[in-house]
């Protein structure tokens, strides 16, 4: 997986460059529903193997859940411009296991549960895997995620946040 930082960073993007206003509520909810899909490493606890639909990288990482996810927080706080809510929640959920599919590591991502099982990765997969855990995050391993983060997932950010700021102005 991509880490807490690049999945957030991602959602960001896709907040300012979808919502103009960008409120907070939704700024908030997107960033939260980038990391909402590695909630499933709980799976781990329960003794779910890596490859069950419900184990990580399964269903949470599913384009359904993402729009399942993205509707109901929708109808739940988009007053106003409903649509646009949603698509900046799909986006920023569905973006997390686009990340993931693009990671060095894992069993490949569940884009297509329940309806296929089958597990992908994208042939370009330049972004180093994170360690999952807080210890081994703060090693030479997760250096080198955040740097490889920086570089596939920062720089491409900070040039579409940077060529919006100048259209807008």
């Amino acid at each position: 997986m991509a880490s807490i930082f690049g999945h957030g960073l991602v959602a960001y993007t896709t907040s300012k460059l979808l919502d103009s206003k960008s409120n907070r509520i939704l700024l908030i909810l997107a960033i939260s529903s980038t990391v909402l899909p590695d909630l499933d490493v709980l799976a781990f606890k329960f003794g779910i193997d890596y490859l069950h639909p419900l184990g990580h990288r399964g269903f949470t990482h599913s384009i359904l859940f993402a729009f399942i996810w993205s509707m109901f927080l929708s109808l739940l706080f988009g007053k106003v411009r409903k649509l646009l809510f949603a698509i900046v929640i799909f986006i920023s959920t569905v973006s997390h296991a686009i990340l993931d599919a693009m990671t060095t590591g894992g069993e490949g991502v569940g884009f297509f549960i329940p309806f296929d099982n089958s597990r992908y990765f994208f042939s370009l997969r330049p972004i180093k895997v994170s360690p999952i855990g807080i210890n081994e995050f703060f090693s030479e391993w997760g250096i080198n995620v955040l740097l490889s983060e920086l570089k596939y997932i920062g720089v491409p950010c900070f040039v579409v946040l940077a060529i919006l700021f100048c259209v807008r102005k």
